[in-house]
């Protein structure tokens, strides 16, 4: 059995000199005052990102969360396309999600990740 790969996660506003691997941003907004040679991007999945009107009922309310999770991984089922192009980075080798959310641990990136090693794992499985 193969080892999947590393799926990290970084903010953009954070020092990205150390991670390592394909660096895909997962917003659907560019991020406030970021130039798009500071990132060094290989490929901005905006499709990937939660939907404007997820995003916006979200607004990053903690009570939210949970919910928020399973409608975001709803849209991604329906995005086959995007996660299919998100899934073969990842089969590359590794890959860091970027986001801009302040909360670290309630972002969409959290759940992407979460979402992209379970079809992975699947994927191994078989």
């Amino acid at each position: 059995m193969t080892k999947a790969p590393d799926i990290e996660l970084a903010r953009v506003y954070d020092d990205l000199g150390a991670t390592r691997g394909a660096r895909l941003l997962v917003d659907r907004l560019w991020p406030r005052g970021i130039s798009k040679d500071a990132l060094k991007l290989d490929e901005w999945m905006k499709d990937l990102a939660p939907s404007s009107a997820l995003r916006k009922w979200f607004g990053h309310d903690p009570d939210k969360w949970d919910a928020f999770a399973n409608r975001y991984r709803a849209e991604l089922a329906e995005s086959q396309d995007a996660v299919e192009r998100c899934l073969a980075w990842c089969r590359k080798g590794p890959v860091v999600l970027l986001y801009g959310a302040r909360d670290r641990d309630r972002n969409q990136a959290v759940v992407l990740r979460q979402y992209l090693r379970e079809r992975l794992a699947r994927e191994e499985a078989t």
